[in-house]
């Protein structure tokens, strides 16, 4: 890939885009563009036909998504569906009619079905029903995945979906009311150590069973999937290690210095019990994983104390 091939990050600003920004940067690459949501809304089909009329972008990435956790996906289904619809299928459809050669569409592990076969193979896809406490997010999702399919068979393009399992790290969302769960336990052992270390409460059983993964690793999965022609329209993106949302915040307090109690609200629900990658994939092609747990918990927190004042918070 030419270096000066003029790549366009959509979700630029989030956690996932602004780490392939910076990890494409660092590789020396010199005409990234993006676009912020207050200048270009990526749910308004002509604005991005606009914007592509006159940026013309060469490759695009797709990291732009309305996130949130399980609470969130509960309280606003619509959205969660209708909207990342609306923006995947602009960039996709957009993307394929300017005659764009390169497009890495960003999913989620939750597209695999609740009760799927662990770990996680690619085609297990639509085999089985999906986990209730999401399912809205990930039907946009496999919409996305699909449509990238569809322009790889009919039309022979490198259209290809890259799913990442839990990713974590810097720039990530810390407010409460919609965050996933490594950031929530960060900020609640943070708040729980900094007054005077109270009981930390927590969602679940602690049980189920979670793989994560440092957005930098992340990012540079997308890299790789820049540089090469990927055989196959679909990859996991993964450490193939999982662990207990109890061990996890184990961790977590250890690296915080949180010195309380624990205490479990097992009235809440758990979600899927289990949810690990199969990377194999990936893994043949020649991309792993840097980044072990501890140290990715690490530099987050170091990030968020440097970030306190501004948490980044879900508008509705």
């Amino acid at each position: 890939m030419d270096k000066a091939t003029k790549i366009y990050i959509a979700g630029h600003k989030g956690m996932v885009g602004s780490a392939i920004w910076r990890t494409l940067s660092t590789k020396g690459y010199t005409n990234l563009i993006g676009a912020s949501s207050a200048t270009l809304d990526l749910k308004n089909q002509q604005a991005v036909k606009d914007f592509f009329a006159t940026e013309k972008p060469k490759v695009v990435i797709d990291a732009a998504a309305k996130v949130g956790g399980i609470l969130a996906n509960n309280d606003f289904p619509y959205q969660f569906l209708m909207e990342n619809m609306q923006i995947q299928n602009n960039l996709i459809d957009t993307a394929l009619q300017s005659d764009v050669e390169k497009f890495i569409f960003l999913g989620s592990s939750c597209i695999y079905p609740k009760l799927a076969p662990q770990p996680l193979k690619e085609e297990y896809l639509l085999t089985d029903s999906l986990e209730p406490t999401n399912e809205w997010y990930a039907i946009a999702k496999i919409t996305g995945v699909k449509a990238c399919q569809a322009i790889r068979k009919q039309f022979d393009k490198d259209y290809v979906s890259l799913m990442p399992t839990n990713l974590y790290g810097t720039h990530d969302n810390f407010d409460l009311n919609s965050s996933h769960v490594l950031p929530a336990m960060i900020r609640k052992f943070h708040e729980a150590k900094s007054n005077n270390n109270a009981t930390v409460k927590l969602w679940g059983s602690g049980t189920p069973r979670r793989e994560f993964l440092f957005v930098d690793d992340m990012a540079a999965a997308v890299v790789f999937a820049l540089e090469n022609k990927l055989p196959d329209y679909l990859y996991n993106v993964g450490t193939g290690v999982d662990l207990t949302i109890k061990e996890l915040a184990e961790n977590i307090q250890k690296v915080i210095g949180h010195q309380g109690a624990i205490e479990w609200d097992s009235s809440k629900p758990d979600g899927t019990p289990r949810k690990l990658m199969n990377v194999a994939k990936m893994h043949q092609l020649g991309w792993k994983h840097k980044v072990d747990l501890i140290e990715g918990i690490t530099k987050t927190y170091n990030w968020f104390l440097e970030n306190e004042s501004n948490y980044k918070q879900v508008k509705m």
